[in-house]
């Protein structure tokens, strides 16, 4: 009886399969964002995280607990849908457009403006101690005096200003143009209006006197009288 030989099957060569292999794996890769882009997210959530917390924690300290709500934490639908697009925007550019989240000299400056605008904002709250509110008053009480000593001999409204720098600043920190410039021109809009609706009631408070002071003391903002 005749036995057929047939030929054994030729093993793919390794560089077949590593070929194959790389293939496969090319087409099973998910996009990450770039190391930069973590970073600076990891950042801006600390950022919020302390920012939030250290007011509570501050408006608690000064009123009582019993008399602190959860509007201390400055959280309202408008500041979550604004943090909301801002992050959208950094994932959103972090996956198609990596490069701009590597400015690292521009998301340095951000922080610095984050550290200085938090700064500025405490050293307001502590040096108003109970005359400083979350919520414009619109009836005198006892604890309501005029603050003029401190940060507040140099401009009237440091906690206004330490908030603009540090929103704008989470913003050039995760290297948002769009939102950088949306936070800027938003808030700016926000206490232009903000700030005379404060002052009017401060001047039926104190009359003259603060009247003096707005006249020698500027608001600490830019293009805000």
């Amino acid at each position: 009886m005749r036995h057929l030989l047939l030929p054994a099957p030729r093993q793919a060569s390794t560089h077949t399969v590593q070929a194959l292999s790389h293939s496969a794996s090319s087409g099973l890769q998910i996009p990450t964002l770039p190391m930069a882009a973590r970073a600076q997210a990891w950042q801006f959530a600390a950022a919020l995280v302390f920012f939030h917390g250290s007011e509570y924690v501050l408006a608690a300290a000064f009123h009582g607990h019993r008399n602190v709500t959860a509007t201390s934490l400055l959280i309202s639908k408008q500041y979550v849908l604004a943090m909301s697009f801002a992050m959208l925007e950094h994932l959103t550019e972090g996956f198609l457009f990596p490069e701009l989240k590597g400015y690292h000299f521009v998301s340095n400056i951000g922080l610095l403006m984050v550290l200085v605008g938090e700064i500025i904002r405490k050293i307001a709250v502590v040096t108003a101690g109970r005359a400083f509110t979350h919520v414009i008053r619109i009836h005198y009480e006892d604890q309501h005096q005029l603050i003029t000593h401190g940060v507040y001999r140099v401009m009237r409204h440091p906690g206004y200003l330490g908030f603009l720098l540090w929103a704008v600043g989470t913003q050039l920190m995760l290297c948002n143009p769009v939102s950088t410039v949306a936070f800027a021109l938003v808030l700016w809009r926000f206490f232009a209006k903000r700030i005379p609706y404060e002052e009017f009631f401060l001047r039926q408070f104190f009359g003259a006197q603060y009247e003096e002071y707005a006249q020698n003391v500027h608001s600490g903002l830019p293009f805000i009288k």
